[in-house]
């Protein structure tokens, strides 16, 4: 694999994602990033759709406040539909599973400063795509 940055669509495995989304039919795109992350959540062992999973959550976290546009050549050309919400927890916990695994995409990093700063921006896409908390108040004064 190819990998010449630590952005989510930097390296070629997420470029190929990418592709694969903009030969898909508009209908078809939610379904393979579902898939992509559903596989990863449940994956025992070796993770081998990690690179698109991050991919696939990159292009999630920039539909909601505090997400990153899609700016890069290596990104989709195609625009992608509005992506249900429970697509975002999904997400969160896809890059949760990889962060965990130290055997799959993590491994690709010789120079422990690019590790550092690939790990910084999934920590950076889960901060968006957490669920917001519920606001409860504590208790209710009245005036």
């Amino acid at each position: 694999m190819g990998t010449w940055g630590t952005g989510p669509f930097d390296n070629d495995t997420a470029a190929d994602f990418t592709n694969a989304l903009d030969d898909a039919k508009p209908g078809e795109r939610e379904a393979l990033i579902r898939g992509v992350l559903t596989r990863t959540v449940d994956a025992t062992g070796r993770l081998t759709e990690g690179e698109e999973a991050v991919a696939a959550a990159a292009l999630i976290a920039a539909q909601y406040p505090g997400g990153d546009p899609i700016d890069t050549p290596y990104g989709p050309e195609e625009s992608m539909p509005a992506f249900p919400d429970d697509l975002r927890t999904l997400a969160d916990r896809a890059l949760a599973r990889i962060i965990r695994d130290e055997a799959g995409p993590a491994s690709n990093w010789v120079d422990p400063e690019d590790w550092k700063q690939w790990r910084a921006n999934l920590n950076r896409l889960r901060t968006v795509l957490a669920p917001p908390s519920p606001s409860i108040p504590l208790f209710d004064v009245e005036q």
